[in-house]
């Protein structure tokens, strides 16, 4: 346990709870939309104000990375201890657009806080979880007396995670020096629900392809050619059919080749969480659970790797019948990846399984988007259980682990710089990412505070213990 007395942190948060509101708030206002560029001068000021704001905490350097696209914020505040190990922050200052019109209730770029909740754009995604950490640091060394963090404390934000973040592998090789650190720490992430706080353990990664198929040479009659040419639209369709057994497995060979397997431990774990299969489906919007046999709905969007059709098309699509064999037809996939395998390499499978069920007579297209790595830390993993520990103190209860289905910027970080990736995040799902009426729970956000003020310290012991 680190030296943070739990009760000095909890009074230093309270006394300063008013300001830091009152400067997310601020924050909050500038409308930093990376992915619309009439936002571009904003995003610019996002980034800024972020700099100055982590000067003020205390940073000794602050400093704006300019990419090909959005600027980045790095901060950094060694630890002035030998041997202290070295933690890197990531999150993102830039946000989904939002208009009064998608819905809203209040101007999206005018944080209200009501009923102990704060909306507004990024107050979750991802502002809120970023500036928890200015608050979280200052109540750290407030409680302990240091003039500086118990680790070398580093901050990379970017400024086009909701674009994609198109440039950020190249800015993290580009700095990786650095960037250099221990441990990756990610808040850009969340937990099971208000009263079963859990920490993130991974998360898939993603490969993505569009395949077309072409066939005549122009759309052609189908009463006087059909049967008698191949047609690209059932040979796409023959294509998706082919691609899951009855059992729901991916039938690409190879596909599996190094998967990792989830230990008795970590099904334990999952199946301790309050799912409910009947209110999950009821937001999924959808009827039944479906997918791989053999394995739990937690299992199949947290642990297994997955293949999707996300869109196919062909040939006529307007009203009424058109009797024709279409010239050509595309399909979208997409494979959610885990631990053990690598988007380079599932292209190649993919790739070669595609060449090898074209039938003669049809010429095929395969192009693949950017890749994304899946990260993974062990449940044993000192500086994970240190983020556990912290967050326990913070809560007050026994804290559960989660993986995240999605894929994100964070495998860059575990890629390049070869550091274990831990996700800390307190949004919820009724934060409402993406959507109109973000907010962001205020009680949880501080809590999100608290565990900062613990972290360092947690994962300065380990790391004196580990040496």
């Amino acid at each position: 346990m680190s030296d943070t007395p739990d009760s000095a942190v909890r009074t230093y948060i309270k006394q300063h709870r008013g300001p830091f509101l009152e400067d997310l708030a601020d924050w909050l206002r500038i409308p930093s939309v990376s992915a619309q560029p009439d936002h571009d001068v904003d995003v610019r000021r996002s980034a800024d104000w972020l700099a100055a704001k982590l000067k003020e905490t205390g940073f000794p350097v602050t400093e704006i990375i300019d990419t090909p696209g959005a600027p980045a914020v790095f901060a950094e505040w060694p630890s002035g201890e030998e041997n202290a190990p070295t933690v890197l922050v990531y999150g993102h200052h830039d946000v989904q657009p939002a208009a009064v019109a998608d819905g809203w209730h209040t101007d999206p770029f005018e944080p209200v806080v009501k009923d102990g909740r704060m909306y507004g754009r990024g107050a979750a995604d991802d502002k809120g979880q970023v500036f928890f950490h200015t608050l979280g640091v200052r109540a750290h060394l407030a409680a302990t007396g240091r003039t500086a963090p118990a680790v070398n404390l580093k901050l990379i934000i970017e400024g086009e995670e909701e674009s994609g973040s198109p440039h950020f592998r190249t800015l993290v090789e580009e700095h990786a020096e650095r960037l250099a650190a221990d441990t990756v720490i990610v808040s850009d992430t969340g937990m099971w629900s208000e009263t079963t706080p859990t920490v993130c353990t991974g998360m898939r990664g993603l490969a993505e392809c569009e395949i077309t198929f072409h066939g005549p040479g122009q759309d052609i009659h189908s009463g006087s050619f059909g049967g008698a040419v191949p047609n690209p639209a059932t040979e796409i369709a023959r294509l998706v059919t082919a691609l899951h057994d009855a059992d729901g497995r991916v039938t690409i060979p190879g596909f599996y080749d190094g998967v990792a397997e989830l230990t008795a431990e970590e099904r334990a774990l999952f199946s301790e969480l309050p799912f409910d299969e009947a209110e999950w489906l009821d937001t999924a919007k959808s009827r039944a659970a479906a997918g791989e046999r053999g394995h739990t709905t937690l299992e199949r969007i947290w642990a297994r790797p997955t293949a999707e059709v996300n869109g196919i098309g062909g040939g006529y699509q307007g009203p009424g019948g058109k009797t024709i064999i279409p010239t050509s037809a595309l399909v979208k996939l997409s494979f959610r990846l885990v631990a053990g395998q690598h988007p380079v390499r599932v292209e190649q499978l993919v790739t070669e399984w595609v060449a090898a069920r074209v039938p003669a007579g049809i010429r095929h297209e395969i192009s693949f988007s950017a890749g994304t790595r899946p990260c993974l830390t062990p449940l044993d993993h000192p500086a994970l259980q240190s983020v556990a520990r912290a967050m326990g103190r913070a809560f007050g209860e026994k804290i559960r682990f989660t993986r995240e289905g999605g894929s994100g910027p964070a495998a860059d970080l575990q890629d390049v710089l070869g550091a274990p990736v831990l996700f800390l995040g307190i949004s919820v799902p009724s934060d409402g990412w993406h959507a109109p009426n973000e907010k962001v729970e205020l009680d949880l956000l501080f809590k999100g505070v608290e565990t900062t003020a613990h972290l360092w310290g947690e994962l300065a012991a380990a790391g004196r213990q580990a040496a």
